[in-house]
């Protein structure tokens, strides 16, 4: 089995880091705003609005199918709340709002 040489050199080491660490907050950001943009608002209120209407036209009882609706509505807003202040490394995701 062949091994990568390159990466037992530190200078390499400290360039692929330098590289990470630009790429890793653009991505994060990427992911926080595929979550909050304004599309992406709309397309969880058509999910959770099909939620509801599934679980009644499956026959669960109106109240039931609310609360249901409601614990499905937290766990997507939930992601938020995982997003925000997320740690990888040594960057921490501050919510800019």
């Amino acid at each position: 089995m062949s091994r990568d040489k390159s990466f037992e050199n530190p200078e390499e080491i400290a360039k692929l880091l330098d590289v990470i660490s630009d790429r890793i907050p653009a991505l994060i950001k990427g992911l926080m705003n595929s979550f909050f943009s304004p599309e992406a608002a709309s397309n969880m209120g058509k999910a959770v609005a099909e939620f509801r209407r599934t679980l009644i036209e499956g026959g669960i009882p109106e109240d039931e199918a609310m609360e249901m609706t409601r614990e499905y509505l937290r766990t997507l807003t939930n992601m938020r709340g995982i997003m925000n202040g997320a740690k990888i490394g040594s960057f921490e995701h501050k919510d800019e709002e």
